[in-house]
């Protein structure tokens, strides 16, 4: 494994909340992408379209704070305490794959594991004990 990184879910305010962390930790953010910057944007409501897609600021020691915007629009339902996922990126897809099926097993699958747009391998899911998951393997490591 690579790393494992908190991953935060805001209703609209993804934003705020990360100048907010940005003016305590410091750094500079690694990605900042709207959702108007994703494929199929033109299908999306406009009052979503300038809402976070992805965010992530490095907080020292390898660690990444992540964070977007969950869309009501594309039926997110977000509540304290299932605003939370445990992000794990890794070294290969069979990695991947291992981990994704593991934790998975008895869980409810958000998102199989599938090539994304963004150059990784990437899914999502929620363990049988109610803890929401990422895996992720970036393609472009070097």
């Amino acid at each position: 494994m690579v790393s494992i990184n908190p991953y935060l879910n805001f209703l609209g305010n993804t934003e705020e909340a990360f100048n907010f962390y940005k003016s305590v930790f410091g750094g500079e953010f690694t990605t900042f992408q709207r959702f108007r910057d994703i494929p199929g944007s033109e299908t999306m409501p406009a009052g979503d379209l300038d809402k976070i897609m992805h965010v992530s600021l490095p907080i020292g020691n390898g660690h990444v704070l992540m964070a977007t915007d969950a869309l009501e629009s594309a039926g997110h339902k977000l509540t304290v305490g299932n605003n939370i996922n445990i992000s794990i990126n890794v070294d290969s897809e069979q990695e991947a794959d291992h981990i994704f099926n593991g934790l998975s097993a008895g869980g409810k699958i958000e998102m199989a594991m599938e090539k994304t747009f963004w150059g990784a391998y990437f899914g999502m899911f929620e363990d049988k004990f109610g803890i929401k998951w990422m895996v992720n393997y970036d393609y472009d490591q070097k």
